[in-house]
């Protein structure tokens, strides 16, 4: 791997994608980041969990379940969309240690796995949903790091001051991009922070949740169009059509069960 430069701020750092190796196996940078990620929004939920009453057993086994299923997903998303590739190098489908997830799916593959089990379990949904949803942002924002390692997930040209250069090996130089993995790590963090404030003061069970998928989908919307490698679905990429759905569905039910509260309230 090449240094990545930050020529603006006076920034210059050469990181080894793999941290280092057990028994000759290489252990990623990515890997080690993602986990860390995934171990912290754990931690919060379970505390979260015990806040709302919910149980700590009942919340482990469910992030037990629904964690290894949200990594497939996300990986299979990502091949499918990406199929004229990995048809040609099915070798690599697996390897997702090279990076090559999408979030979406992996939100997709939670989700059910949280509407059965709670479901199964007769426990409320939306609470679980409120309860866990925070933590996807905290994730999801350190996460994006593994990217940085990688020297993937980044935008197009830029002169920008925050600038980042990277080698490109198809032109065989340096090319000033935007640090979108940067741009969202931020994103998700603040969505973090403003999640966490507002869990006390919820309007409706579910609000946490829709405000996650607002707030994040807000963001993928314009971080998506700065970057060069995303996965296309006709005039857009496939991360704008899903983020502006859940933003557009997300806002018109927070908007619908405030005005309907309101209306309640009103009428006693």
């Amino acid at each position: 791997m090449y240094p990545i430069r930050f020529p603006g701020v006076g920034l210059e750092c050469s990181i080894n994608p793999v941290a280092f190796s057990v028994l000759g196996k290489p252990i990623y940078w990515y890997g080690i980041i993602i986990a860390i990620g995934f171990a912290l929004a754990v931690c919060y939920a379970v505390r979260e969990a015990k806040r709302v009453g919910l149980s700590g057993d009942v919340l482990m086994d469910l992030i037990l379940i629904g964690a290894p299923t949200a990594i497939i997903c996300a990986r299979a998303y990502y091949v499918i969309f990406s199929w004229d590739y990995y048809r040609q190098h099915l070798g690599e489908i697996i390897a997702i240690w090279n990076g090559g997830i999408a979030i979406y799916g992996g939100l997709i593959g939670a989700f059910s796995v949280a509407a059965v089990y709670a479901k199964v379990k007769k426990i409320s949904l939306t609470t679980v949903l409120d309860v866990t949803a925070p933590g996807f942002l905290l994730a999801q924002g350190i996460g994006r790091w593994g990217n940085f390692v990688n020297q993937e997930a980044f935008g197009g040209v830029t002169s920008l001051p925050w600038r980042m250069e990277l080698f490109l090996p198809e032109q065989n130089a340096y090319v000033a991009v935007h640090p979108t993995f940067l741009y969202e790590s931020l994103w998700n963090l603040a969505g973090f922070g403003l999640l966490v404030a507002l869990r006390k003061k919820k309007p409706f069970d579910g609000f946490i949740f829709c405000a996650y998928l607002l707030w994040y989908g807000l963001g993928r919307v314009w971080i998506e169009g700065l970057r060069a490698d995303s996965l296309y679905l006709g005039p857009l990429r496939v991360s704008q059509w899903l983020a502006g759905a859940c933003v557009l569905i997300c806002a018109a039910v927070i908007m619908l069960k405030l005005c309907r509260g309101k209306r309640d309230r009103s009428h006693q």
